[in-house]
């Protein structure tokens, strides 16, 4: 995949990016990085900007500190993600608006 060995070593390089895509071969949790996160956005193209913003406010994604070491997959329904340290697949669901 050339895409993930282009953008792999540029989140290395950043401080402590959150880096948002559409391509859902990111979501691998491979990937989770203690310096880093990655959203892969299952979404309408149309609808990217909306759903950047629900998840940057989602209580649970807020800060910084809250994303780094995380690989989180947001679809309309709900956000799965993996962690450093936990082995499971975890869900939350959006908040109410």
């Amino acid at each position: 995949m050339k895409d993930l060995a282009e953008i792999i070593p540029l989140l290395h390089r950043s401080r402590r990016p959150t880096f948002f895509t559409h391509d859902l071969g990111f979501f691998d949790p491979v990937l989770c990085h203690k310096d880093y996160s990655v959203v892969c956005l299952d979404v309408n193209a149309k609808e990217t900007a909306v759903y950047i913003r629900r998840f940057l406010r989602h209580p649970g994604f807020r800060t910084q500190k809250q994303r780094l070491g995380k690989v989180i997959l947001a679809r309309q329904r709900n956000l799965s993600f993996w962690e450093i340290g936990n082995q499971e697949l975890q869900r939350l669901g959006w908040p109410k608006p």
